[in-house]
């Protein structure tokens, strides 16, 4: 499906490549901390049960943002779990019930993402022309900052 949006067919594909990429990432992201919202415990469990469930709808919603901002360029999502394995970033640790490392493997994910938001940003609007997709990724860096920052509370 050809778009004619003022990005060249080469530029659209590699943003949506990198886009794929994310959506890899953020899907990972989503799953652990759906994982952890249903295995905590202990003393802090309510409230971190809650924030869990806050921040995975809100990856939710980040998921099919992304997945809708590839088709909107032009292309298609990678949305199988072979390819989202072999596009993210992030690494599924051992199996753990321990809230304060539920909360640094979770922490270290965002701010993983947070770092390559940083340089899609930039490469998206320089090298590539894509003003709409730069803006995008600017806006889910703050988010991610934010639950960043959520979960760094925790663990001070």
């Amino acid at each position: 499906m050809k778009t004619n949006i003022g990005i060249s067919d080469e530029h659209t594909q590699a943003v949506a490549y990198q886009l794929n990429k994310l959506l890899a990432n953020e899907f990972v992201l989503y799953t652990k901390t759906r994982n952890y919202h249903w295995n905590i415990g202990g003393m802090n469990f309510f409230e971190l049960h809650k924030l869990f469930e806050g921040q995975y709808e809100q990856l939710q919603v980040i998921l099919d943002d992304i997945a809708e901002r590839i088709r909107a360029i032009g292309h298609y999502s990678e949305a199988r779990l072979a390819d989202i394995l072999k596009l993210t970033d992030l690494l599924e640790p051992e199996y753990t019930t321990d809230s304060k490392t539920q909360l640094q493997n979770l922490l270290n994910d965002h701010e993983t993402i947070i770092r390559i938001l940083r340089n899609l940003i930039t490469e998206f609007a320089d090298t590539y022309k894509d003003l709409g997709s730069s803006d995008y990724v600017t806006g889910l860096l703050r988010e991610h900052e934010k639950m960043a920052w959520m979960l760094r509370a925790f663990l001070k």
